[in-house]
């Protein structure tokens, strides 16, 4: 079991991962330094080799894909999570790994927000993405996490091998960030300096279409990890609207005796009836959740025994 495992997903970095990867090493000398490489057509892969870091290969494309395989494949106290696209200071990372040791941290966000990713950031739309997922997951679930896009984190040996990565893509960090804030695990912030990518280096994420999948990984986690609130409303919206057209048509029929409009009359009572089946939906699938959570902390346990046994061998 390494003691620090630096964890880095590629795909066509060859202009920058053999920096990435001795900066690393120069920084956290301890450390062992994984290169998954994501089907790379550069020689990133020999590159990061002859840097001195082990590298592996993971053929599903997309950064969800390789952090899975990360996850499962190793085993280590501390992970530090970076990209190979020397975007962030590897300096860093002694501030990033301090409260997983010392506080028993279980993830710590390099926070860019904070510091200087709007000035090098010159993309305006992916500063204006980033501050929209911000505000909303920490709107709807109620955390206080300053940079959930960052692909600049620390995690402790119980996160990695309880998180259920389900997300294919960039909106894996998303992911991160609520599964933390579901499972009530202790997140920390560290602002550290962003700088933007150099030049001939091309950014693999693409604005609007991976903007559109970071929220529709919210809105589906949304439903997911707050059931009541999410069947809440629409249950809430639908009784609206079926007493909001059912009024006029009672209102007629206590002055004349006589329903004028049937089909009005049948297809709010069966709104209705969808607004009460979508409530219960959410009461029992929050019930459900609520059971989840138990049963996670249980499983937390056997992870911390699987980790003591790994250290002691």
């Amino acid at each position: 079991m390494d003691k620090i495992a630096v964890l880095i997903p590629c795909y066509n970095e060859s202009r920058t991962i053999k920096k990435v990867v001795e900066d690393f090493k120069r920084v956290l000398p301890e450390a062992v330094i994984y290169v998954y490489d994501n089907n790379s057509t550069d020689g990133t892969d020999k590159i990061a080799k002859e840097a001195g870091a082990i590298v592996r290969y993971e053929y599903q494309q997309g950064k969800g894909n390789v952090i899975r395989r990360m996850f499962r494949d190793v085993d280590a106290e501390c992970y530090i999570m970076t990209d190979g696209d020397d975007t962030y200071p590897a300096e860093a990372a002694l501030d990033l790994i301090r409260p997983i040791f010392e506080k028993n941290a279980d993830m710590v966000v390099g926070d860019r927000l904070s510091s200087t990713y709007f000035t090098e950031n010159k993309r305006a739309f992916h500063n204006f993405g980033n501050s929209l997922v911000r505000k909303s997951i920490n709107t709807l679930f109620e955390t206080d996490i300053k940079d959930m896009m960052t692909g600049y984190r620390a995690f402790n040996y119980l996160f990695v091998k309880s998180f259920p990565v389900l997300s294919k893509g960039f909106e894996i960090e998303t992911e991160m960030s609520i599964h933390a804030a579901d499972k009530n695990m202790q997140v920390e912030n560290v602002v550290i300096e962003y700088r933007d990518r150099p030049e001939g280096s091309v950014s693999k994420l693409n604005t609007f279409s991976d903007g559109f999948r970071v929220l529709r990984t919210i809105a589906r986690m949304y439903q997911t990890y707050k059931p009541m609130s999410f069947f809440g409303i629409l249950s809430t919206v639908l009784a609206v609207l079926a007493v909001g057209f059912m009024v006029p048509v009672l209102i007629q029929y206590t002055k004349t005796g006589l329903v004028g409009h049937f089909p009005t009359l049948i297809v709010c009572g069966f709104t209705m009836l969808a607004a009460i089946q979508a409530f219960f939906s959410g009461l029992i699938l929050k019930t459900i959740g609520q059971k989840n959570r138990q049963d996670f902390e249980m499983s937390l346990q056997t992870l911390k025994a699987q980790m003591r046994k790994l250290l002691e061998d």
